[in-house]
């Protein structure tokens, strides 16, 4: 509970939530390999937007539907919410393929054709058909409103369907210290069934070099991990301590042995 207190305490100024889904998801069920994907962070100005990152794999094209709220996080008990989010979604390139500030101003009809409408007219939505690749979204607040910390929770699969979560350093030209963590038994304790049980965590960089993987978070770093204060409470969970340069990261968490169960992924800036 301690490290959840702080990261909780971490979310200072506003927040947000993005929610992908892949449109077969609300009429069907059917084998793709993330139908969700939701991230709640600080977001502030410049280099200290919110950014979420995530892959279409296969070989045919995905319709989804990315959403940037704020306003209505005040009926969850969330206080400071960003008032006016606005969105932008990036390809592989960084170029953007869209922008919007209230869902309303463009494609209304064809969000609310999905279900998945915001309620708040302030709120940001993007309907779009992705290839496969790589993808940003990156949230902001109109009129300016630095991630210091993005957890995303889910089923980790097998294979393409492992959880990935991209993260960004950007701005300055020094380095700064993160920690990842892969949780998995600890989630029961909050009430999720069908926890991973065994995580297992990789961190690459922008060309896809393994900068480090963990199994269980005291096999290596156990000091250093311990004197963040963001040690995980179970030892069968993952912890990665890294000095990192501004640039693009991936983690990606998987079950050992090829297990599979909800699993979050956390990012902590120091």
């Amino acid at each position: 509970m301690k490290n959840r207190s702080r990261l909780i305490s971490h979310l200072r100024t506003s927040f947000f939530l993005v929610f992908c889904s892949l449109a077969c998801a609300v009429l069907l069920s059917c084998k793709t390999h993330i139908t969700n994907l939701s991230t709640r962070a600080s977001v502030e100005t410049g280099q200290g937007v919110a950014i979420a990152g995530f892959i279409i794999t296969g070989t045919q094209s995905r319709q989804v539907v990315i959403r940037g709220l704020g306003p209505t996080l005040t009926q969850d008990g969330v206080s400071g919410a960003l008032a006016d989010p606005f969105l932008s979604l990036l390809d592989g390139n960084g170029n953007v393929l869209w922008n919007n500030n209230n869902w309303k101003d463009s494609q209304q009809a064809a969000i609310q054709e999905t279900g998945l409408a915001p309620t708040n007219d302030l709120e940001s939505a993007i309907l779009r058909t992705l290839a496969p690749g790589n993808y940003t979204a990156i949230l902001s607040g109109r009129n300016s409103t630095s991630v210091t910390n993005v957890s995303t929770r889910g089923f980790v699969g097998t294979g393409q369907a492992v959880m990935i979560g991209g993260f960004i350093i950007g701005g300055g030209r020094y380095d700064i210290q993160v920690v990842v963590r892969g949780l998995g038994p600890s989630l029961t304790q909050h009430g999720v069934s069908g926890a991973l049980a065994d995580p297992f965590l990789r961190l690459f960089d922008s060309n896809g070099n393994v900068l480090r993987t963990n199994n269980d978070w005291k096999d290596s770093q156990q000091a250093a991990i311990q004197a963040t204060g963001l040690a995980p409470t179970n030892d069968l969970e993952s912890a990665i301590l890294r000095t990192v340069m501004p640039g693009n990261y991936t983690a990606i968490l998987s079950g050992k042995n090829n297990t599979t169960g909800i699993g979050l992924i956390e990012i902590y800036k120091l």
